[in-house]
């Protein structure tokens, strides 16, 4: 066996060790992280009004999957994962702080995916959803939710959610951790809804519009943390 084969084994050897230990170590990581966060919500009336309607559409970038989720956890929400194996760990942490997660994407189980988040907004489910996921590009957005509020009528939350201080691992979302005590602001945009008989253009704009209220969410945060935006 030639050394660039050896390489190649032991690097899928510490994936596989890598996916069997991550889940059982990172839940505990975090949750002593997290709780050194100084946490400051903005807009919890928006987030208040939206879920008050039955069930909403949530929707924060793929890189910020962590910030938010001890200060949301056991809420009853849903998250949409991809089937991958990344959505699997993702699928174990988010278990682990009382979410129930939708497995699919644009690519592999669409239909079924969306039949189960019409089910769980039906049963008035907060379903997450990051419209630039599972694989980009960054800050990408896909027409998705707003075609979801378009057929149901369910309104969409854009949201924020940024710190002072952050790791950054090297993916293409950037994906943020929180460094230990760091200030953590959340932020809720005001909520909208597509009209059933909007065109397949007001669709377009609808989504133009929930990108630019993300981006707006997440500056208000920054700004209330004295802080750069990091995009």
């Amino acid at each position: 066996m030639g050394r660039e084969d050896r390489r190649r084994r032991m690097r899928i050897v510490r994936r596989k060790i890598g996916a069997a230990v991550l889940p059982l170590v990172a839940p505990s990581f975090l949750r002593r992280l997290s709780s050194s966060w100084n946490v400051r919500r903005i807009g919890s009336a928006n987030l208040d009004r939206a879920r008050a309607h039955t069930g909403c559409l949530a929707t924060m970038w793929h890189g910020r999957m962590l910030v938010p989720m001890r200060a949301h956890a056991n809420l009853g929400m849903k998250v949409l994962v991809s089937p991958s194996d990344d959505g699997s760990l993702v699928n174990s942490m988010l278990s682990r702080f009382g979410y129930g997660t939708v497995r699919g994407s644009s690519n592999k189980s669409p239909a079924r995916a969306i039949r189960e988040m019409l089910g769980e907004l039906e049963k008035g489910a907060t379903v997450v959803i990051t419209p630039d996921g599972p694989r980009g590009p960054r800050h990408r957005v896909n027409p998705g939710p707003a075609w979801m509020s378009r057929a149901t009528g369910f309104p969409i939350l854009p949201c924020g959610f940024v710190c002072d201080r952050a790791w950054h691992l090297r993916s293409w979302d950037h994906f943020t951790i929180p460094k230990w005590g760091a200030r953590v602001a959340l932020v809720y945009g005001e909520p909208f809804t597509v009209a059933r008989d909007a065109t397949d253009d007001e669709v377009r704009k609808a989504t133009e519009e929930m990108q630019r209220r993300m981006f707006a969410a997440e500056e208000e945060g920054f700004r209330s943390l004295g802080v750069e935006h990091d995009w």
